[in-house]
């Protein structure tokens, strides 16, 4: 038996009918306040049809665009505008730009960090210079 359009459904019945697992729906509840279903005694909840339109809102913007959380949260909130003029249709996910392979000296870190030490050793170097400086200042 079918329910119909305005019926309130449970969070099973959500879960289920769009793949998303029930801790989730209860986390993006703490997450997003837009997101407030009914509960009744023993903290069972149901989702009005306008809270399960929010559900799929929130997972086609987290899953299939690429939004994290906070961006969605920033977005449902109306802290970047309007909802609607902000999410596109179909928002494509950049690419991660190329890293480019590290410059290895002899006695460079391992491969796995992709840039040189070398500006950062230089700018220890002017620090510590500079502290010892003012140490000396101190003391006259």
């Amino acid at each position: 038996m079918e329910k119909s359009e305005g019926a309130f459904r449970t969070i099973g019945e959500v879960s289920d009918e769009l793949g998303i697992p029930q801790h989730i729906l209860r986390y993006w509840e703490t997450r997003f306040p837009q997101l407030k279903p009914l509960q009744r005694a023993g903290n069972r909840r149901y989702y009005r049809p306008d809270d399960v339109a929010l559900v799929r809102r929130i997972n086609m913007l987290l899953n299939e665009q690429g939004y994290t959380v906070k961006g969605v949260h920033k977005l449902l909130s109306g802290k970047v505008g309007q909802v609607e003029a902000a999410v596109p249709a179909a928002a494509p996910v950049p690419a991660p730009a190329p890293v480019p392979a590290p410059v290895m000296a002899a006695a460079t870190p391992p491969a796995r960090l992709a840039f040189s030490l070398e500006p950062l050793i230089a700018i220890r170097d002017r620090l510590a210079r500079a502290l010892s400086e003012d140490d000396i200042a101190a003391r006259v």
